[in-house]
């Protein structure tokens, strides 16, 4: 069993090898070599490395067999966001979200305390929570998450089967040689330069729908709606397009302002309850 969140933080589980090390701290330092031995032995002092029924390990404790052990990652300095969220939506089963600009919705990378999960971790006081969807750390916006194992599956098949309708908002350049709406079907692929990704030749595994909501002198105002969920979709075709969103310094976009935040938001999420039937129907309370 997964052991708990520590203030909102899940455990991280690895698998050791036999083989790894004389002991599991040899093992830690052998498997992750970017995080220092001092960093490895602080946490196994602090009760942050534990065996696979949850009980603390020590630093000497032998790596035998190998097998999974979970730890307590932490990233030193690390940047908290100062936009706040909003929980528009909470009952036994899901939360929406209203998310701000510049805050993670995962722990990756140089962001683990401060993310839209764990700060819902410790909001609801629930550990076992996962997000149904997500959406990049510069975009705002609504994220759904779920509260309960045993109907995740139920929630999840709504975005395998594509059975949720997620709608977006975007500031970018006007396209008068274009007519709306259009869609954009294309071939996404990592990039050359992480973490963007690009536009290839093949069979197109992403798709777009395009249209107008104002057109301004210098700016439009663009509803996006995402037929499949692939990593930087809307911001790939939209710059593939010729008008990448404003405040996109990864895909070129132009810059309102310093620090203004990237011109996208998850507006609504619209979609049948699995459970009930019912029409659920969630719009952001942000505004670009």
């Amino acid at each position: 069993m997964k052991p708990p969140a520590i203030d909102g933080v899940g455990a991280s589980r690895v698998q050791l090898r036999p083989g790894d090390g004389l002991t599991v701290l040899d093992a830690l330092c052998a498997r992750f070599p970017a995080v220092d031995r001092a960093t490895w032995t602080s946490r196994f002092l602090r009760g942050r490395v534990l065996d696979a029924n949850g009980v603390a390990l020590d630093v000497s404790t032998a790596l035998v067999r190998g097998g999974d052990v979970f730890y307590y990652r932490e990233v030193r300095d690390e940047e908290a966001c100062s936009g706040v969220e909003t929980l528009l939506h909470v009952d036994d089963d899901i939360a929406v979200v209203d998310k701000p600009h510049g805050l993670a919705v995962m722990p990756a990378g140089r962001f683990v305390h401060d993310t839209l999960l764990a700060r819902l971790v410790r909001r609801l006081g629930i550990d076992d929570i996962a997000p149904l969807h997500r959406i990049d750390r510069d975009t705002a916006g609504l994220v759904m998450f779920s509260l309960r194992a045993t109907s995740r599956d139920a929630y999840l098949d709504l975005f395998r089967s594509r059975a949720i309708h997620k709608r977006y908002e975007a500031i970018a350049p006007p396209l008068p040689h274009l007519a709306f709406p259009l869609e954009r079907s294309s071939r996404l692929e990592p990039g050359a330069r992480f973490p963007a990704m690009q536009e290839v030749d093949g069979t197109p595994n992403s798709c777009s729908r395009v249209d107008v909501l104002e057109r301004g002198e210098i700016l439009w105002r663009y509803t996006l709606e995402p037929v499949t969920g692939r990593k930087h979709q809307l911001r790939v075709h939209m710059a593939a397009l010729g008008a990448a969103i404003a405040n996109d310094p990864l895909y070129g976009g132009v810059i309102t302002g310093d620090g203004a935040p990237l011109a996208l938001l998850a507006r609504s999420i619209r979609f049948e309850d699995p459970l009930n039937g019912r029409r659920r129907v969630f719009e952001s309370s942000l505004s670009l």
